[in-house]
């Protein structure tokens, strides 16, 4: 049987499609990952709570940016942030195809 897992969580599909356009309406996020568009507010508030993601109203959408700073919680990754993980994944943000 084909297990359908995936490596990142949810809330890490968010940071990504974020990220990558930060003016990005929740429900383009939320067909992005195939999830609801109320459950990526649901992660949204999650990730803002925890710091993570900062919200700004400008007109009549958000936007929103990444704090790459934030330690990642686990205590097994702890001594890694954020933008560790994702900078990687994002163009222009420390990987060989975007720098």
């Amino acid at each position: 049987m084909k297990s359908d897992w995936t490596f990142f969580s949810n809330h890490s599909h968010v940071l990504i499609c974020l990220a990558q356009n930060p003016e990005a309406p929740l429900r383009v996020v939320a067909q992005t990952i195939g999830i609801t568009e109320r459950a990526v507010q649901r992660l949204v508030d999650d990730l803002e709570k925890a710091g993570v993601l900062k919200r700004t109203r400008i007109g009549r959408q958000n936007h929103y940016e990444l704090q790459f700073d934030v330690p990642l919680r686990h205590p097994l990754e702890r001594h890694r942030t954020i933008g560790d993980v994702l900078a990687p994944l994002l163009p222009g943000k420390g990987n060989s195809e975007g720098s």
